[in-house]
């Protein structure tokens, strides 16, 4: 199962304007993650972090990797990170178990064989935007945060219609965690 994990504000940005080293997030978009505050707690924000670090590979896309400043080699428990890139430069020395890989359907193979039984989770705009045009997301989990912030990154551009079913619907604090089956 290759899921998609985003926080987005209700008008469909992943990051505020201007995100850039120093500014992750853009302006504003620190508002979307608030609901973190809650990932160690028994509630539904808690039930989707725990999901979420239960996954056995992730797959990002360059940039994303790049504004995370790599997650030093280590997104959660030392799972392989797999990275979606346009150019891989062998000269790059990538930290921790990361690679990279230019081919999508390699990398979604990939991912699925080190995950084993467990899922494989994804991050970033492009990344989700190349999988789903491979039919190789199954789904997405969209923590939906009630604020517009106007501008910025979207998760999604122009695209061919895609279908999606409702699976999971969990309401906390700030946020309402949307988990979506792509229809196939």
């Amino acid at each position: 199962m290759i899921r998609l994990y985003m926080s987005m504000s209700l008008d469909g940005y992943i990051a505020g304007p201007d995100d850039r080293p120093g500014q992750e997030l853009g302006r504003g978009g620190g508002r979307l993650f608030d609901w973190l505050d809650e990932r160690h707690g028994a509630g539904p924000s808690g039930r989707v972090y725990r999901e979420a670090c239960s996954t056995g590979a992730l797959i990002s896309g360059r940039r994303t990797f790049e504004l995370a400043g790599r997650w030093g080699g280590d997104h959660h428990d030392g799972v392989p990170i797999n990275v979606l890139t346009r150019h891989a430069d062998p000269a790059d020395a990538l930290p921790g178990s990361a690679r990279y890989f230019t081919d999508v359907v390699a990398c979604a193979e990939e991912s699925r064989a080190a995950a084993g039984d467990r899922g494989v989770m994804v991050h970033g705009a492009g990344a989700a935007q190349a999988l789903l045009a491979a039919g190789e997301l199954d789904e997405l989990e969209i923590d939906l945060v009630p604020v517009l912030l106007g501008g910025g990154r979207r998760l999604f551009g122009e695209s061919d219609p895609v279908e999606l079913r409702l699976v999971r619907r969990l309401e906390d604090r700030d946020v309402t965690h949307l988990r979506y089956e792509v229809v196939r």
